[in-house]
């Protein structure tokens, strides 16, 4: 499963900060020419409504949630959708291509404009978030102030949600754990080495790329050291070239793997030997980003999911899956997070780091270039 992400770097301060605290569907076509729907899609808050039964009441009429790339074993998704759906039952969720990029959403979303099959809400990396604001409607949840300004464009046309660190998983019962980037280099690793998908699509392979530059002492304004790294890598026959997925761990496929630590640590359901390693010393982290579709065919239904997601009770869902939810701090003053599944948390590296835009898409550019090259 490949998904893409990346993140500004005040974002990864925000990450750091919170976990020291508390260490497809239906056919046809559907156009919004009811009067009712083009309210929902012109709304910006919830105040638009008028309240939360209001909302619900207009999300319960169209009776349909069009949700895309949610694989249920990422983050805790399959509970939360089913939460949803248990909430909601005159409301029916869509799980549209569970398995695609954040990429591959915004495709979806061009290819079946003017269909009811067209995805109501995304979830995405910050790089193809900012390469498509002109496909997103802003909306601000009721509990916008109490999530951090880094993790948020400010008008909501995008909204970070939950996140982590980039991490290596890997089975305890055939390889020693891995002290470092190095030692993934040596014999005992050959043909066992993972990375979750194309960096030049994949967030989680993206993000680990910026964790082999930062670690080999390189800078985020140049991810040719993480490059270089993979291409050792590759040359020492260490490298897999597989899309990871739950399966493959399971089978044994892809016994070591770079990728987000809430995405690992799910693995040793399936592999009670598998462990995973947050590497010290700079680390490196990011937040995936909520957005609504502005062509949504389901308008209502698209802004009753961001409220759902931003509660009290959603967030903590994404602490029960491992992540790191947005709203991490305000809920810890406030009383409401859940702090016996905070406390489970990985212990945050000593030194956090994330790209910003200028460098993601300096990075980008550069993984386009040199990448295939490296690892061929």
């Amino acid at each position: 499963m490949s998904r893409t992400i990346l993140r500004r770097t005040g974002a990864a301060v925000a990450l750091a900060t919170a976990s020291a605290l508390v260490l497809a569907a239906c056919g046809g076509t559907s156009e919004a020419t009811d009067a009712g729907s083009s309210d929902a899609a012109a709304a910006t808050s919830l105040a638009d409504f008028g309240t939360l039964a209001d909302l619900e009441a207009a999300a319960k009429a169209e009776g349909q949630l069009n949700v895309i790339a949610l694989p249920r074993d990422w983050a805790n998704y399959g509970e939360i959708i089913d939460l949803f759906t248990e909430r909601y039952p005159e409301i029916t969720v869509n799980e549209q291509s569970p398995d695609v990029s954040s990429a591959e959403e915004i495709q979806a979303a061009e290819t079946n404009e003017g269909l009811d099959t067209a995805p109501d809400v995304f979830d995405l990396g910050l790089a193809v978030a900012l390469q498509n604001t002109d496909r997103f409607a802003p909306y601000q949840v009721q509990t916008w102030d109490d999530i951090p300004d880094a993790l948020k464009e400010a008008t909501g046309l995008f909204v970070g949600d939950y996140g982590g660190y980039m991490s290596v998983g890997y089975d305890s019962a055939r390889f020693p754990e891995p002290a470092g980037l190095e030692d993934l280099l040596g014999a005992e690793y050959r043909g066992a080495v993972a990375i979750n998908g194309d960096p030049t699509q994949a967030g989680a392979a993206f993000a680990a790329v910026g964790l082999a530059t930062v670690q080999s002492g390189g800078e985020l304004d140049d991810f040719q050291p993480g490059i270089d790294f993979f291409g050792d890598l590759n040359a020492a026959g260490n490298m897999l070239k597989l899309d990871v997925t739950s399966a493959t761990v399971a089978s044994g496929e892809t016994p070591v793997v770079f990728d987000w630590d809430y995405l690992n640590a799910t693995h040793a359901e399936s592999v009670p030997t598998w462990k995973t390693v947050v590497f010290p010393g700079t680390g490196y982290a990011g937040y995936y980003n909520q957005a609504i579709n502005r062509d949504a065919p389901n308008p209502a239904a698209a802004r009753l999911w961001q409220e759902f997601l931003y509660s009290d009770e959603v967030q903590n869902l994404w602490l029960a899956g491992g992540a790191r939810p947005a709203r991490m701090q305000a809920m810890l003053a406030a009383g409401t997070l859940d702090e016996a599944l905070a406390a489970k948390l990985p212990e945050a590296p000593a030194e956090t780091v994330v790209p910003t835009e200028e460098q993601s898409t300096a990075a980008g550019t550069l993984l386009g270039e040199k990448w295939a090259a490296a690892v061929q």
